[in-house]
């Protein structure tokens, strides 16, 4: 049996095992002067004027740290929402956000059960999307679960968390369905400023879905701020002038 599968036998091991990784195996990842990726949290920062209060919505969160677009923030002062399907996830931010709303769920306009298609507690590709699933098989998922977790809606999300009216910072990053969840977000009602959404891939090229998400954020008054790495960051026009 390996050492992980004995860590996930207990409650009591699997927490050991989530400080183990938190603390010990990527602990690389703890005090850094960024933490993203690609380097898109000090893009964001400044979009704020390194600002030490707001709100965020990270949807495929994935981790507190490791290549994490709202860590920074958070150890600026700022609180908000964390969601992702893997439930291991959401472990390691209620141990180091437990402030935060943390929830495991998928998002979708009505309550619905998906299939998740699951590589490994600590995999950035873990996903609700097929397609998305059937592009990676070859490389990841070598030890592939599929489970099922149950939806929610944005409102829902909102509504448990008691956030009011604003949302500053909005990050997506759903492996295949950023698009499907950016269209479920009322981004005038909640008042967002700034958008971060993966769409490129590694080697530069557009994702299927970057022309439509572009198209829709500035039917809604948006338009780009900056492209790092495959991600771009999206700012409302009237708050984006100000910070030019």
């Amino acid at each position: 049996m390996s050492l992980k599968k004995i860590f996930l036998k207990t409650k009591f091991t699997y927490k050991i095992y989530l400080y183990y990784n938190l603390y010990i195996r990527h602990k690389c990842f703890i005090k850094r002067k960024q933490y993203s990726q690609w380097g898109e949290d000090l893009f964001i920062s400044s979009f704020f004027n390194n600002k030490n209060k707001g709100i965020y919505l990270d949807i495929g969160c994935f981790h507190p740290y490791m290549y994490s677009n709202t860590c920074l923030l958070h150890k600026k002062g700022w609180s908000g929402i964390n969601i992702d399907i893997n439930q291991t996830s959401i472990d390691l931010f209620n141990i180091v956000r437990p402030n935060d709303t943390n929830i495991c769920t998928a998002i979708n306009e009505e309550r619905k059960e998906f299939k998740i298609y699951f590589d490994d507690p600590f995999s950035p590709v873990n996903t609700a999307d097929e397609k998305f699933y059937e592009s990676l098989k070859r490389s990841f998922f070598k030890d592939k679960k599929i489970f099922t977790v149950q939806s929610k809606t944005i409102q829902e999300i909102v509504d448990i968390s008691k956030i009011e009216s604003v949302i500053d910072f909005i990050n997506i990053d759903a492996e295949g369905l950023d698009f499907e969840i950016l269209k479920q977000i009322n981004l005038k009602k909640y008042k967002v400023k700034l958008l971060s959404i993966e769409t490129h891939n590694v080697d530069g090229s557009k994702t299927e879905h970057f022309d439509s998400i572009k198209k829709f954020l500035e039917k809604d008054n948006y338009s780009i701020f900056k492209r790092v790495g495959p991600t771009t960051l999206f700012a409302l026009n009237s708050h984006n002038s100000i910070n030019r």
